[in-house]
């Protein structure tokens, strides 16, 4: 199931520090809901069976330690994350 709601709007607090965020492909073990406020601009995309897909603008290094944070709060296991082209 993909959310086609992508904002384009980099994850984080924060203004960005360099001219564009960076994107990342974070793949959890899992299913997760796109309404969780905390994902606010990642697609989230049920890749296989109890696996969860997130793609997307992430601001900075910090903001993504916080995501990671999340997943591990949530106890989730992190498959991978693997920073992406957004053309792609």
């Amino acid at each position: 199931m993909n959310n086609n709601n992508f904002t384009n709007k980099p994850i984080g607090n924060k203004e960005p520090t360099s001219s564009q965020p960076s994107y990342y492909a974070i793949r959890v073990k899992g299913l997760l809901d796109s309404h969780w406020e905390w994902l606010e601009g990642l697609i989230v995309t049920h890749i296989s069976p109890g696996e969860t897909l997130l793609t997307g603008p992430i601001i900075d290094q910090a903001a993504l330690h916080g995501l990671i944070a999340r997943i591990r709060d949530l106890n989730l296991t992190l498959l991978s994350v693997n920073q992406i082209n957004p053309d792609n």
